[in-house]
């Protein structure tokens, strides 16, 4: 066994490596580039080296930096994780020339399988169902119209050397072909330095589910069934979760055996994922082949008990498979939803900055429920705009799926982050949406329900009722604190008021608060009564509270008039006045938001990869303007009407802040 192993990587996924060598007893080396030098995988290995600047190709994917680390740290293996050189044949073979076990597939697998058009052309040779597309080299944009017309609209544009929904557009028309192309080729070079793209028929109604593979050098093969990851935004998974709703035994068994074959076809060996788009019908297609740990691995973990890591670790260093298929049993259901660093009421754009509060919910395994959570920052840490925007992955498990969606529900309302965007509100929007409660799914289902973007969850009546009572009881709490503070009152509970009106999300609630242990009762002016049981405290940032019975957790920020309280989506802004106060409060005027319809304004902190347009030049509605380029995602913005370019204000290459002018129009 190792006695010593480098990660290759960054972020959580460095952290989850060290979690399982630290397991198995093996020293660990994290390297890091400027932009990380406080990192928590830092922090966590037995030994960090620095590696170079923030920038990812001067220091992440640059193979001779990261070989000089694994000179200097003796390590005798190293993990790739995922992403950066994870898939990289030239850095694999750099490690064999040394003679340093690479813990992962063997040089041919990533090239064959790595490479997205070599392995559809094994996958169709091995006889394995494959989507219909062009798998030669397309030179520019007129190719890639051309081409796309014959295969047939829509059409989906891929970066060859691609993953994590970087390089992929969607295109349904010749313009969206050519456009699609250039930017995809962009980010491709960006984000891999190679931008080579194919191109193929995007399949309507997909379903997006992965067969998860081990393979060890002996020519042992199995796979440990499938994930469904339908629920994406821009290509990007957003929540997985393993077994799928939608498989039946057949097609699982079906799917299970040519992911087996594939991986045999090219030698596989360590932990891989076969990737398959399923249409309504349940006919599947191979999509390409991840010869890496995926992002989504832990829910496989949690339902088949197996540690993928450690499997990885074994298999590269020569061990055979401790488990053959009949082995492979699994229990229960697993769902796994992604936080993101993307503000999801600014059409889920990247955000970054200093994470002022970070507080996950406590982990834990029962026989009933389990929470996990794998994450690379810490409270007071940053987010950096140089790489990608996860910030956790954010795991429950349950004896059934309603079971594992009850506790994700209740874990993600339970989690404070504070300082940046985060996309916790739309998580648990999803959770509660019924058509992902009945696992009615596609890969389209973000663009067909939120087709506007997300600008909250709507609570129904009874939530906010409930809210609304929990409001008011905690608000007297604070009330009788801040009189015992002030020292203005002897008898403090009884010189606190008991009527209270309590506004929330466009609503109006009347009540009257009666103290008793441990709570209080709240009687609404209908005559409604809703017993509300608390121990919360004024300061406290979550408030576990009993609403008529049931477990509610609200996530507080109290203000001088009352509380922002976040709860299954919604973000509320709740006033609590006295009778008189909200009269006065009817009466004044809304604010009027500033007039930016004549600007362009920097909607993320980013650099100007792109300008497309001149002063003076007329654009038309949805012309391009410019290319701003955050988290290695390229980010396209478009005129919102007719206008004139009055001025602009910004080079390609500038680094711009959130709200920086970009142009104005006359």
């Amino acid at each position: 066994m190792f006695g010593k192993i480098l990660i290759a990587n960054r972020g959580e996924i460095a952290c989850r490596v060290i979690a399982t060598a630290r397991k198995m007893g093996i020293r660990t080396v994290a390297i890091y580039s400027d932009a990380d030098r406080v990192a928590l995988h830092v922090r966590m290995a037995d030994e960090a080296i620095r590696i170079g600047p923030a920038p990812a190709d001067q220091s992440y994917i640059s193979i001779p930096r990261v070989m000089e680390a694994v000179r200097a740290s003796g390590a005798d293996a190293v993990h790739p994780g995922y992403g950066f050189l994870s898939e990289n044949k030239a850095f694999a073979e750099a490690l064999e020339a040394e003679s340093v076990a690479f813990i992962g597939p063997g040089a041919h697998a990533i090239e064959a399988m790595g490479d997205k058009i070599a392995s559809k052309k094994i996958a169709a040779e091995a006889g394995v169902s494959t989507v219909p597309g062009y798998m030669g080299l397309i030179a520019n944009e007129d190719d890639a119209a051309r081409i796309s017309g014959e295969i047939g609209y829509p059409v989906m544009i891929k970066a060859s050397a691609g993953g994590g929904g970087k390089g992929m557009r969607v295109a349904w028309t010749e313009a969206e072909a050519r456009e699609g192309f250039g930017s995809s080729r962009s980010e491709a070079r960006s984000s891999f330095g190679d931008d080579r793209i194919f191109i193929e028929k995007f399949v309507t109604s997909p379903r997006h589910i992965e067969i998860q593979v081990l393979a060890d050098g002996q020519g042992n093969c199995i796979h440990l069934g499938e994930r469904e990851c339908s629920i994406q935004r821009r290509n990007q998974k957003v929540i997985e979760e393993a077994p799928s709703p939608f498989l039946d035994g057949a097609t699982r068994a079906a799917m299970g055996g040519e992911a087996v074959s594939l991986a045999q076809a090219v030698g596989y060996r360590s932990a891989g994922t076969v990737e398959f788009i399923v249409d309504a019908e349940r006919n599947f297609y191979f999509l390409e082949m991840n010869t890496r740990l995926q992002v989504e691995h832990p829910v496989t973990e949690l339902v088949t008990g197996i540690d993928l890591v450690e499997e990885m670790i074994r298999i590269a260093a020569g061990e055979p498979l401790r488990l053959r298929q009949e082995d492979v049993k699994t229990s229960g259901w697993a769902i796994e939803s992604r936080l993101y660093a993307e503000d999801p009421y600014r059409n889920f754009l990247p955000s970054i900055g200093r994470l002022t509060r970070y507080r996950p919910p406590r982990e834990f395994a029962r026989e009933d429920k389990a929470v996990r959570n794998d994450t690379g920052v810490f409270e007071g840490g940053e987010i950096s705009m140089f790489y990608d925007p996860m910030i956790a992955k954010l795991c429950t498990w349950g004896p059934d799926r309603q079971a594992a969606l009850e506790a994700m529900r209740e874990a993600l309302d339970a989690f404070e982050v504070e300082g940046i965007g985060h996309n916790l509100p739309f998580l648990s929007a999803v959770m509660d949406h019924p058509r992902f409660a009945a696992g009615e799914l596609t890969t389209a289902f973000i663009a067909e329900e939120y087709p506007e973007g997300f600008s909250g969850a709507e609570l129904p009546e009874d939530t906010l009722r409930r809210i609304a009572a929990s409001a008011a009881a905690m608000f007297r709490v604070a009330e009788i604190r801040r009189a015992r503070i002030s020292g203005r009152m002897d008898n403090h509970e009884r010189r606190v008021g008991a009527s209270w009106v309590v506004a929330l999300a466009g609503r109006s609630f009347a009540v009257e608060v009666e103290p008793r242990e441990g709570g209080a009762k709240v009687r609404f002016a209908d005559g409604a009564v809703h017993d509300v049981v608390s121990d919360w405290t004024p300061g406290q940032t979550l408030a576990r509270i009993e609403a008529d019975g049931d477990a509610v957790t609200l996530n507080v920020r109290t203000c001088a008039t009352g509380f922002r309280i976040r709860h299954r989506g919604a973000d509320l802004d709740v006033k609590v006045w006295t009778p008189r106060q909200a009269e006065l409060a009817a009466l004044m005027p809304e604010r009027a938001a500033p007039d930016t319809s004549r600007l362009l304004l920097c909607p993320m902190p980013g650099l100007v990869v792109a300008l497309h347009v001149e002063e003076g030049q007329e654009v038309e509605e949805g012309q391009p303007l410019c290319t701003v380029e955050a988290m290695k995602m390229e980010n396209i913005l478009r005129a919102e009407r007719k206008a004139r370019v009055a001025a602009v204000k910004v080079s390609s290459g500038d680094s711009l802040a959130v709200d920086e002018i970009i142009m104005e129009f006359e």
